[in-house]
């Protein structure tokens, strides 16, 4: 009698994206799908869902973009960090890293990257995270070393700090030049909302007007530091 010894394939690590463009959704899953260890094991629009999709399927890796139709993506981070740490997030995005990426770093995520960088860094970025490591750009490792060589690294010592990540995602929309109606149709929000916005980032950065917070905004997502202090002692 024949006996043969039979291995089982290796598990799949599973991946679960979180993305309002279901265009970029279907791409990314197609992408990932040409690897054999890869599949995916769900997609989400909202932070909602996400957050289901998370607990009912245990994903090894969340795929999360900033712009959600319901619900903050560095917000989802938080969430999903708080109830599972030993699952693992990669920020892919749009928005400019300059923003965005430190504060989802912080929030738990282990990389951010942005969406028009070409497919094999995307898929760098998916393999240096699911393997345990951080995943930034040279230009964001960069500037936190120099930050830190500086004796600057301080998160709370900066005004957007003081900012939600609502409030941080508008400023930053309003730094790429957009208008109100533009930052409700991205945003999938009233204009209403985002001029209620527009008043809590004037007040919560001490601004007087809509031509001082523009400046403002322009003024970040130029500068690569950030270096816009609160005026601590």
């Amino acid at each position: 009698m024949n006996t043969m010894n039979t291995m089982a394939a290796p598990l799949k690590k599973r991946i679960l994206i979180v993305d309002d463009h279901a265009l970029v959704r279907s791409g990314m899953t197609e992408m990932i799908a040409r690897e054999t260890d890869l599949e995916v094991c769900g997609e989400a629009e909202d932070a909602a869902l996400a957050l289901q999709l998370v607990r009912e399927r245990r994903p090894d890796l969340v795929v999360i973009d900033i712009s959600l139709k319901e619900g903050s993506g560095v917000e989802l981070v938080k969430q999903i960090h708080v109830e599972d740490p030993s699952i693992r997030m990669l920020v892919c995005s749009m928005h400019d890293e300059t923003l965005y990426a430190e504060r989802a770093l912080r929030a738990g995520a282990m990389g951010y990257l942005n969406k028009q960088e070409p497919a094999e860094s995307i898929m760098r970025a998916v393999r240096t995270v699911l393997g345990g490591r951080v995943y930034a750009s040279e230009e964001l490792a960069d500037r936190v070393l120099r930050r830190v060589s500086r004796g600057t690294d301080n998160p709370g010592d900066s005004l957007l700090d003081a900012l939600s990540d609502r409030e941080l995602e508008v400023l930053g929309l309003l730094g790429e030049g957009l208008s109100t109606r533009q930052i409700a149709d991205h945003l999938h929000l009233s204009t209403k909302t985002i001029d209620t916005y527009r008043e809590h980032l004037k007040t919560k950065l001490n601004l007087q007007n809509a031509i001082e917070l523009l400046r403002f905004a322009v003024a970040c997502s130029l500068d690569p530091d950030s270096p816009i202090k609160s005026k601590k002692p």
